[in-house]
């Protein structure tokens, strides 16, 4: 048996771990400091905590509150030009998944020569970067232990940047931070991360027992406490358990990579922006069908997981897991169907062809995805 396997130098999982960032960013010999976040976070009073610890300390900083979901690639040029302008020496990623990705691509930018054209794919980051501190304030993307960065380079069209320079030096999981997020952003991050898990445990390709580990429990904390946090937002507990799901799944799909249903999510995205992890739990149920006749034996796996008093054959198992991956968007109170989120039978041809530039991502998947299996999964997903 051969395998790699990348996780970051450093987890920490403490409530009110926020507080101590500055302590955190002066031990591993930061002095200016850029923090990049979104507007979302901001005006929710999230950062407040730790920038009263940057002052407390006189330890220089500035935040860039301009990250926009799914970033496009002029975001990622503003924030570096913040960078360099700040002569920053440090990079935090202070928010969801988007501002962790740019704080990575930002972070790696700044600090060796390459430009964001230059370094998308996978390997292609030749570094250094400067030091990045990331802390997740929802729970769903992982992205705070991922190798990977995504950007939308054009209307219809995301592109990834992998490579273990984008792990950072620390992942700080501070549940109190998610306490405040609505409970239709809760579901549908928290559906997100579900499919990391479950992705990383059925792919193709680069699947190991590290990797098997990590999903499975990520997908045991996941199933148990995603419909008490967005039923009781304020349930500390559950919120942290969900944090540590999501950051486990991270773990597991970094080195063990999604397929299908991220495939055919990222169209959705970069055409209507819809949000990623709604357009993940809008496509999970149609792949998930699409795969059973070859992913079944390892769906039932994980049925056992999701569903203790799951009985049955393999097949029956796999078909069990996938009924209640069918209604659980409807169980959390989402969307359930791509009409809702405005798209219909005349946009399904488009995306499928779009959803075929993702190579990435569905030589991963159990089953070969065709232009003519896409078209026909986006209808169904209607």
């Amino acid at each position: 048996m051969q395998f790699n396997f990348n996780t970051p130098s450093a987890l920490m999982v403490e409530r009110g771990g926020s507080a101590s960032l500055a302590q955190k960013i002066l031990e591993r010999g930061g002095q200016r400091v850029l923090i990049l976040t979104d507007q979302g976070v901001v005006s929710a009073g999230l950062l407040e905590q730790s920038l009263s610890g940057f002052k407390d300390k006189a330890l220089a900083f500035e935040v860039f509150d301009g990250v926009l979901a799914d970033p496009p690639v002029a975001v990622i040029e503003a924030a570096l030009q913040r960078a360099q302008a700040f002569n920053a020496d440090f990079i935090v990623g202070f928010g969801g998944g988007s501002s962790m990705d740019v704080a990575k691509l930002v972070a790696v930018l700044k600090g060796g020569q390459q430009q964001l054209a230059d370094i998308f794919g996978i390997g292609m980051v030749k570094g250094p970067r400067l030091p990045l501190i990331l802390v997740p304030t929802t729970a769903g993307t992982g992205s705070e232990v991922t190798t990977i960065s995504i950007v939308t380079v054009s209307e219809n069209e995301k592109k990834g940047v992998v490579s273990p320079f984008l792990l950072p030096d620390l992942a700080l999981l501070d549940a109190e931070l998610t306490l405040g997020l609505p409970s239709n952003v809760t579901a549908a991050t928290g559906i997100d991360a579900m499919v990391h898990a479950l992705e990383a445990y059925t792919t193709k390709r680069l699947k190991n027992p590290l990797s098997d580990c990590l999903a499975k429990e990520a997908l045991r904390l996941l199933s148990t406490h995603l419909h008490q946090a967005v039923r009781v937002g304020h349930d500390l507990q559950a919120r942290e358990s969900m944090l540590l799901g999501a950051c486990l799944a991270g773990m597991a799909f970094t080195n063990a990579p999604v397929a299908g249903v991220h495939a055919l999510a990222y169209p959705i995205g970069a055409r209507f922006h819809v949000p990623h992890g709604l357009s993940n739990a809008l496509m999970l149920a149609p792949v998930m069908r699409f795969n059973h006749p070859v992913a079944h034996p390892l769906y039932a796996q994980l049925s056992e997981i999701v569903l203790p008093s799951v009985t049955g054959s393999s097949q029956e198992k796999s078909l069990q897991l996938i009924d209640y991956f069918s209604a659980l968007a409807a169980d959390l109170g989402i969307p359930v169907s791509l009409s809702e989120v405005g798209i219909s039978a005349a946009d399904t041809d488009q995306l499928a062809q779009d959803a075929m530039l993702q190579t990435r991502l569905l030589i991963n998947s159990p089953r070969e995805i065709t232009l003519h299996d896409a078209a026909a999964l986006y209808l169904e997903a209607l």
